[in-house]
Formats: C-alpha cells, sequence, structure tokens
C-alpha cells in the first residue's frame, strides 16, 4: 500500500486488478486427498446442480446399465423412469445427488462419472446407480394448440 497526500491508502499498480488468470479448481486442506480429486473430477466430468433447472426439464441420465429420464417438478423432486424394477413407469422421487461410489454425497447434484442416488417412495434404502455415462437436458415444450383453419384461411 502507498500513503498519498491526502492519507489514503492506495494499491500498488500491479494489485489493483485480478490476474486475467483465474483458477477454477482448489482442493480443501481439511479433506483427504481422495476426496479433493472426487469433487475436482466432477467439475471436470460435468453435470448439473438440480436447484438451477427450471421445473418441467428433463433429464436424460444414461447409465452403464439404463437410460432414466427425469422430469423435474421443481428443487430435487422429479418423475423417474427408466429402471425395469424400480421404474418402470414415471414414479415421483427425491434426487438426492451423487456419490463416487461411497457415502460422500454431492448434494441435488447429478455428474457424469458418479453414481446417481435417490429415494424411492416404496423402498426405505436410497437406490443408487451405476455410474453415469452422459446427461441430455432439455425443456419440455407446453403442448401448442394448432389452428385447424385451412392455410390461408382468415377471418
Amino acid at each position: 500500500m502507498v500513503a498519498t497526500s491526502d492519507r489514503t491508502l492506495v494499491a500498488p499498480e500491479e494489485t489493483r486488478y485480478p490476474s486475467p488468470v483465474v483458477d477454477m479448481f482448489h482442493s480443501h486442506p481439511n479433506l483427504a486427498d481422495e476426496v479433493n480429486r472426487g469433487i475436482i473430477q466432477s467439475e471436470i466430468e460435468g453435470g448439473v446442480f438440480l436447484n438451477d433447472l427450471p421445473p418441467s426439464t428433463v433429464l436424460e441420465i444414461q447409465t452403464m446399465h439404463h437410460c432414466y429420464r427425469a422430469v423435474m417438478l421443481g428443487g430435487c423432486e422429479a418423475l423417474l423412469s427408466g429402471h425395469p424394477e424400480f421404474c418402470p413407469e414415471p414414479v415421483q422421487v427425491a434426487i438426492s445427488g451423487s456419490t463416487w461410489g461411497g457415502s460422500m454425497l454431492k448434494l441435488q447434484f447429478v455428474g457424469r462419472g458418479m453414481h446417481l442416488e435417490f429415494r424411492h417412495p416404496q423402498y426405505p434404502m436410497p437406490i443408487v446407480t451405476s455410474p453415469i455415462q452422459e446427461i441430455r437436458d432439455t425443456v419440455a415444450m407446453p403442448p401448442v394448440r394448432l389452428d385447424s383453419r385451412a392455410h390461408g384461411a382468415h377471418s
């Protein structure tokens, strides 16, 4: 810091503006290296935070064994289908988030390379999928009402 004549402190020129290089991934000093690697890998692989999605967003979640379809209802609630035993037809579930295969959960996040964890109303324990291979999202469009009049016919 440099003192000016009016006694205000001014930072030297080289510290006034942030560096154009941004370090995106930070490890946490209180977490194990394996956990930090998992968190950083989830950032690299990509995924989606459920709170960022508007209701009616449709997620297609391809795991190693099944292709799930989740119609988001808001927050972590979704109509989920795609598993022959747990949800052959859409069932309302709460998506807890994704895991790396252990007990640590990245809340309300669906991430590539991770395991989706959701709560089904008919099962007491959470259901955990095989690793997620791909995630695609679309926003469901409202039904369009077509005009039955012939083209060019205006009233």
